[in-house]
């Protein structure tokens, strides 16, 4: 685990059997990696739920402030992290807390322990990865 990813076939079964992504730190700005992120998400048939108190809507999907406030009834499968790496701990216990499938902390973002806690909670957890290339890679 201390690599931060797990094997190819780990990966391809949680983007096979994943319905909804959160993305914590999503923006509207075009400009941020995580719009062109979310973007490429739908495109690939997944829904997307942003997480950024500062939002209302992005990609056409309602912002919430955020993981425990989203609706119980929507599933969490996978909580993508676009937040600085002294900020995951927090989203990860969220994650936890609500029941998601994986978290996947972006590239440049890094927390073992918190990793380490997400993996020991029975998550799946990548770490210091970018989703869509991993995407790309694997489904393309």
């Amino acid at each position: 685990m201390a690599s931060g990813i797990p094997s190819d076939e780990a990966i391809r079964d949680l983007f096979n059997s994943a319905k909804i992504v959160a993305i914590v730190g999503l923006s509207s700005k075009r400009n941020r990696p995580s719009f062109g992120v979310a973007r490429y998400l739908q495109s690939a048939g997944y829904r997307i739920i942003p997480v950024n108190p500062n939002e209302t809507e992005v990609h056409g999907e309602k912002a919430y402030a955020s993981l425990e406030n989203i609706p119980k009834e929507i599933r969490i499968d996978i909580v993508d992290i676009f937040r600085r790496s002294e900020e995951v701990r927090e989203v990860v216990e969220a994650a936890i807390r609500i029941g998601a499938r994986a978290v996947w902390m972006q590239e440049g973002v890094i927390d073992e322990g918190a990793a380490s806690r997400a993996h020991y909670a029975g998550l799946l957890v990548v770490m210091d990865h970018c989703i869509l290339k991993a995407h790309r890679r694997l489904m393309d």
